[in-house]
């Protein structure tokens, strides 16, 4: 056999290996989305043969641990959304601003040093946002809401969303600096060259062309308040509140499932079991809500195509 047959063959066993290899990642990446999916089911289940499924999902008052419990989820995923909202709100524009900032205004030399600065801010541990909402955020809240004749706890929706958005500023602003970048520049001379200022390029040339990307972002900064806890027990309290006002005190789906793991309750107790229901319906939630955005994701990407075309 040749030196040029040996090498070729050597090649196409490391390529089938390679491929083997690939094959088996993503098997395993599936097959544990599955068990993580089946570890929660089975235990979600036992806990719906003890209690009414449907007064899980629209009954208003969660009461475990004492005499004729009640399990009504609504007040907790009420004070979930509250709560994300308020951080998505905080942190969609400041994010976005600064990655339109740091990807079409600023300097290289100005981007280099604001950016590692601001994904710093990824770097904190979320005990210590906890400790900044609760000792400054929360009693700065307090004051204001005095100041203009509203009451407001010192444990408050308000408080633990809008340290939550900051959290959250620097996956939305770096993955979306990146995909701002990403846009040709073709696309950028050829709208000022008909005639468009340098804003008006961003907003109808750019931001559309790297809407997909930022929606998927936006997504991940969802999905990271969604499961945040340490925030919102320092700075939100345990309390499941129905309530929609901000200044007042609720708690969220990760908090809820955090107290029902660790009481004195047996594993097969309906006040254990309980957080594994939580969990399950946040895991439709999320998926419901992924599969929304991909869907709007793609008739935007194809709207986009059309309208270049």
């Amino acid at each position: 056999m040749s030196t040029f047959e040996t090498r070729n063959k050597n090649r196409e066993i490391i390529e089938k290996l390679i491929k083997f290899s690939l094959i088996t990642a993503s098997i395993i990446s599936v097959l544990t989305t599955f068990g993580i999916l089946f570890s929660i089911l089975f235990e979600a289940i036992e806990f719906f043969q003890m209690r009414s499924f449907w007064y899980f999902i629209t009954g208003t008052e969660w009461s475990p641990g004492v005499e004729g419990s009640k399990f009504g989820a609504v007040p907790i995923f009420a004070g979930t959304f509250v709560i994300t909202i308020i951080a998505l709100c905080v942190a969609i524009p400041i994010g976005l601003g600064s990655a339109i900032y740091m990807s079409e205004y600023a300097s290289d030399k100005t981007r280099d040093y604001l950016k590692p600065l601001l994904e710093v801010l990824a770097g904190i541990p979320t005990v210590v946002y906890g400790f900044f909402a609760a000792i400054t955020v929360a009693p700065l809240i307090v004051k204001l809401a005095d100041g203009v004749g509203l009451d407001a706890t010192f444990n408050s929706a308000l408080a633990s969303g809008v340290v939550m958005g900051i959290m959250i500023i620097p996956v939305i602003s770096s993955l979306s600096d990146d995909v701002i970048r990403a846009v040709p520049d073709s696309q950028r001379k050829a709208a000022l060259g008909l005639g468009l200022t340098h804003g008006e390029t961003i907003k109808d040339i750019v931001i559309p062309s790297a809407l997909p990307g930022i929606i998927s972002a936006s997504l991940l900064g969802l999905s990271k308040a969604l499961g945040e806890t340490m925030i919102v027990v320092m700075a939100a309290g345990l309390r499941p509140n129905l309530s929609w006002n901000p200044l007042e005190d609720m708690t969220t789906v990760t908090v809820t499932i955090v107290n029902s793991l660790v009481g004195d309750f047996e594993f097969n107790s309906p006040e254990t079991l309980s957080a594994f229901a939580l969990g399950l319906i946040l895991f439709v939630v999320t998926l419901v809500l992924n599969i929304i955005s991909l869907s709007l994701i793609r008739k935007f990407k194809e709207k986009y195509k059309v309208n270049t075309l």
